[in-house]
């Protein structure tokens, strides 16, 4: 059987469970029968052929539906529980009790009639707005066997290393990585969301000098990446992303509200993965090309091999832009048994407006500085070498916005905010809360923080009064959450550090009991009404904290999975923030390193972003969830 990726077929389901589009590859089928023909003729003369025997057929939409929702029954919810409970079953996914299994999962087809010979797997799961992709790769008939052992094993959970565990054989499965690829871009299409990595672009005059008041710092709506019309680039109207720092560009098409368009998957399926097989997902590159077309203008030179990621030839003014986009994610406790958490996730985004298909190499500064975990590159770049501090990297960039690099690294500067958030519950629909917050503490210019928010939410009870008056910001509530704005958009702090506090006490509506058997009716909890009338408990206010808190633990659901903050009791605030003029992991590129060959006269521009991604404050006075990292004992 053939390396890489092919797909035997793809489904999308909506959110009443029926399949709304379906494609399937015959030529792929086609090697699946093939390799299913071999693996059963050598399961011919096992005592057990007749459960060896592979299922080789596609299900019809309806019978997959049919399964879906079975599955969907039996398991809790679309993705399942990932664990192996109570209520789970042998040949389920939540049997394997592996937390993959909410994505890659299995289904049994017209399950009375074929017994257990008729299980599709692997199927990938992607849950984007109100539709389910489902995308089914090719794949050995002895993996599915495989997988279809771990289903029925004894045993609960499978120890890490272990040759007959889930992990084990997915590491098998380089088409696994590929499907997910697939459901990812074809999610994207199905809810409009198709927009390209964001470069920014400085109003400020550049490096480019001349070049740049020549080109006005460069208005979007004059540039074309070819001689002949073409769709014209748009420029995000979102306050995020038309900050003072400059605009963004894109090539993509807006996204509309309407449903999506069935013809234009299609094309793109037929497009991107003729014959099932992936060769390039850029919806954005495909779009361009049903649009405009080729003509012999596009034709590269004789001497030139042109990169299947770039179908077209730019043509017109010249130049090359860097953005680096960080997010931040910290978990915050204020405790001395509990550290910290803080957490960067960097990329590099790029758009090369340069004629013909030249190399472009630039020098990565910062890594000294950097501990950086996890790095990598777009399929058209080189890293042939690597340094202490600088790390040269080489690429033919394609056409229009492109990730050039993705990183996973730690804060050279340290946490922007950092402080405590405290609330005491003084009686059962009141409590006291205190903040105390540093800003952007050892920070200097350039850097920027260009706003600041804090959101205390509270999903389970409704607010019927605030009082308390910050030291810096303005406040306003809803029904179940308070807001806090410290630093609004055009009042940024520039190059200095602040303290903020803020006290105050917050009322909620009297406590209401909400019944629920036991945790196993987890799929039907989360529909239960928070503010239904159920049975209201009078009691003293004069209870300690520790008896609210247990009673909130007991009387309260648990949450969906998928709202991993919102699991019974905890409370905590949310901080959102951007910050430019410069990266927090101290990763950067110099403009004036950045190198063209054949050499043009190009000018190079670098812009960074970074923004708030889960900035958590847990409540020092509370329960919080953590990581217990365990201790290595010396042998």
């Amino acid at each position: 059987m053939p390396a890489g990726c092919s797909v035997r077929a793809i489904w999308i389901l909506n959110n009443l469970d029926a399949v709304v589009f379906s494609r399937r590859f015959p030529v792929v089928e086609k090697h699946w029968r093939s390799a299913c023909k071999s693996e059963n003729d050598k399961s011919s003369g096992d005592e057990l052929s007749s459960s060896a025997t592979v299922y080789t057929l596609l299900p019809s939409d309806s019978e997959l539906a049919a399964a879906f929702l079975e599955r969907k029954q039996r398991e809790g919810s679309a993705r399942g529980f990932g664990m192996r409970l109570s209520q789970s079953s042998p040949g389920s996914d939540s049997w394997v009790d592996d937390p993959i299994t909410r994505h890659i999962i299995g289904l049994y087809i017209n399950k009375e009639q074929e017994g257990d010979k008729n299980l599709l797997w692997p199927l990938i799961l992607h849950v984007r707005g109100h539709y389910v992709v489902l995308v089914l790769p090719l794949v050995e008939p002895r993996h599915l066997k495989g997988y279809a052992k771990l289903c029925k094993r004894s045993d609960c959970g499978n120890a890490l290393g272990v040759d007959a565990s889930l992990s084990s054989l997915l590491l098998d499965l380089p088409s696994i990585t590929g499907a997910f690829m697939v459901a990812h871009v074809i999610g994207d299409i199905v809810t409009g969301d198709t927009i390209e990595p964001e470069v920014v672009v400085s109003t400020a005059p550049s490096v480019g000098g001349l070049f740049d008041s020549l080109t006005g710092s460069i208005g979007i709506s004059g540039i074309s990446s070819r001689a002949k019309p073409v769709a014209p680039p748009t420029a995000s109207s979102s306050p995020a992303s038309t900050a003072a720092s400059g605009t963004v560009m894109t090539d993509t098409p807006k996204p509309g509200s309407k449903l999506f368009d069935k013809d234009a998957l299609r094309t793109f399926i037929s497009s991107s993965m003729p014959f099932g097989t992936p060769l390039d997902l850029n919806y954005p590159n495909i779009f361009t090309i049903k649009a405009n077309g080729f003509s012999a203008s596009d034709l590269p030179s004789t001497d030139q091999k042109q990169p299947a990621w770039k179908p077209y030839l730019y043509k017109g003014k010249q130049r090359i832009l860097f953005t680096i986009h960080e997010t931040v994610n910290a978990a915050l406790y204020d405790r001395d048994e509990i550290p910290d958490n803080i957490s960067v996730s960097g990329q590099v985004n790029c758009r090369a407006e340069l004629e013909g298909m030249p190399d472009v190499s630039l020098p990565l500064a910062g890594l000294n500085t950097t501990k950086v975990e996890v790095l990598s590159y777009h399929p058209c770049t080189q890293v042939p070498e690597q340094g202490v501090d600088k790390q040269a990297v080489m690429f033919s960039p394609p056409l229009g916005n492109f990730v050039l690099m993705r990183y996973q690294a730690t804060s050279a500067l340290g946490p922007p905010i950092k402080g405590f958030y405290q609330l005491s519950m003084v009686s059962e629909d009141k409590g006291a809360f205190l903040f105390k917050l540093h800003l952007m503490e050892g920070y200097k210019a350039p850097l920027t923080m260009e706003f600041c928010n804090v959101t205390m939410p509270f999903p389970r009870r409704r607010i019927v009064s605030l009082d308390g008056t910050p030291s810096a910001g303005t406040v306003s509530t809803s029904d179940h959450s308070v807001e806090w704005k410290i630093v609004t958009s055009g009042r940024g702090l520039y190059g200095k550090s602040i303290e903020v506090t803020f006290p105050g006490t917050i009322k909620f509506a009297p406590w209401q009991h909400l019944r629920t058997s036991s945790v196993s009716s987890y799929s039907h909890a989360s529909s239960i009404d928070e503010d239904s009338d159920n049975e209201t408990e009078n009691s003293s206010n004069m209870v300690n904290e520790e008896h609210f808190m247990e009673k909130m633990n007991k009387d309260l659901p648990p949450a969906d999975l998928e709202e991993p903050f919102c699991w019974k009791a905890y409370n905590y605030a949310k901080v959102s923030f951007r910050i430019a003029g410069g990266s927090l992991s101290g990763i950067t590129i110099d403009p004036k390193s950045v190198s063209i060959y054949p050499t043009v006269k190009a000018p190079a521009e670098f812009s960074t972003q970074v923004i708030s991604g889960d900035y958590i404050l847990w409540n020092t006075l509370g329960k919080c969830p953590y990581v217990a990292v365990g201790k290595m004992e010396k042998m």
